[in-house]
């Protein structure tokens, strides 16, 4: 159910979300056309992890995603890159740096604009562990390295399992939102370039969020005929409200830093994350 209209009017609760600027209602129509099945299953997930803990949240989210993963939808987008050229590249990494109390964490794949493919997820969720579990960790920093913080997941991983209930069984063990949000209270994430897909679901987890003027945010997930699955529907539902996430996860649509700001997305707007 779509809202026209004021966000404060009496029944704007009631519906899944409201179209606002810079989102049209012509252009969130056609996204939701395009994938009706995608469209509907986010819409049911968010009204049923509305103030869900987050560790059973997350594990809807999941579910959804592997309903979606082998559902038509996400088969006709697979089968739409089957032709696509695809240049090698070297796998991700990530940098630790432990100085005192802060554990710093760098995507450093700049080469890829850091997609994030195994290596870099696997990375993430020992480094999240690791800060739940030591107690002296009190601050963790997470950053990408070159002119964009992350595009999401390396596209070039989908379909490569190609079980839905295994690759659940493989979310539900080793998804770095899983560690993560056993101490979210302590992660300072900064942005710049674009921050899209799973590199947004992630970010949106923290304390502090913060983007130079040149970000950008997208989850473009619903036209490939899924949904987050990095733990966004989850993030994003926290962090600015179900029908703020809805609007933005259905209409694929980029939002600006100001935009982002407006939203709550993001805390500031500045070059120095330190301020």
């Amino acid at each position: 159910m779509i809202g026209i209209g004021r966000a404060d009017h009496p029944q704007s609760r009631r519906v899944d979300l409201i179209v606002e600027p810079p989102i049209s209602l012509p252009a969130l129509a056609r996204a939701i056309r395009a994938a009706p099945q995608a469209s509907a299953i986010v819409t049911q997930l968010l009204r049923s992890i509305d103030g869900m803990p987050f560790d059973g949240a997350l594990t809807f989210e999941s579910l959804a995603f592997a309903a979606l993963q082998a559902g038509a939808e996400h088969q006709t987008w697979r089968a739409s890159q089957r032709d696509a050229k695809r240049q090698a590249e070297a796998p991700g990494r990530i940098q630790l740096d432990r100085r005192g109390e802060t554990l710093a964490i760098l995507l450093d794949r700049p080469q890829s604009l850091n997609a994030i493919d195994r290596p870099m997820r696997d990375g993430l969720f020992e480094a999240f562990s690791v800060a739940a579990m030591d107690g002296s960790i009190e601050r963790v920093t997470l950053r990408g390295a070159g002119r964009c913080f992350s595009l999401g997941a390396d596209l070039h991983e989908f379909g490569t399992t190609s079980d839905a209930t295994e690759a659940h069984a493989i979310r539900m063990r080793t998804l770095p939102a899983r560690a993560l949000v056993r101490r979210p209270g302590i992660m300072d994430v900064h942005v710049q370039g674009g921050c899209v897909g799973s590199g947004l679901e992630l970010a949106a987890y923290a304390r502090r969020l913060t983007a130079k003027s040149d970000a950008w945010f997208q989850l473009p997930e619903t036209g490939m005929g899924i949904l987050p699955g990095a733990g966004g529907c989850v993030s994003l539902s926290r962090r600015i409200g179900r029908q703020r996430a809805a609007a933005l996860i259905l209409s694929g649509r980029r939002i600006t830093a100001r935009t982002a700001l407006t939203w709550g997305l993001i805390d500031a707007i500045t070059d120095n994350p330190d301020d």
